[in-house]
């Protein structure tokens, strides 16, 4: 047997991010925005993995990722006593059976920047 049919393929978990983005030419945020949170379910063996592959598309995406704030799985956030409708989880299993990265919302910030 060789080494590659002795490996087995880690399973794969969805993990709840929120992303934090500033603005980039082309990031497709409104006018007057200055940034912006976005869900995220992204499929990986690990919340490292999943993160990764969230930035990287959202670059790829010409979005500015700033920072990442993992909510941990399904399972995690029930356990947390997060409530869960059916539609975040039909998004999830999507996120899982194609190992993707799913924006689910995203929320314009807006407001005056006072650090100039």
């Amino acid at each position: 047997m060789s080494d590659t049919q002795k490996k087995t393929k880690k399973p794969h978990s969805v993990y709840t991010l929120v992303v934090e983005v500033g603005r980039k030419s082309g990031d497709g945020l409104p006018k007057g925005a200055t940034g912006a949170a976005l869900m995220c379910y992204a499929s990986g063996v690990d919340e490292a993995e999943a993160v990764r592959e969230t930035v990287a598309v959202l670059k790829q995406a010409d979005m500015a990722p700033l920072d990442v704030t993992g909510y941990g799985t399904l399972e995690d956030r029930r356990e947390q006593g997060h409530e869960i409708e059916d539609d975040e989880i039909a998004l999830m299993q999507q996120a899982l059976e194609e190992n993707a990265v799913i924006v689910a919302q995203v929320t314009p910030y807006f407001g005056d920047d006072d650090r100039d």
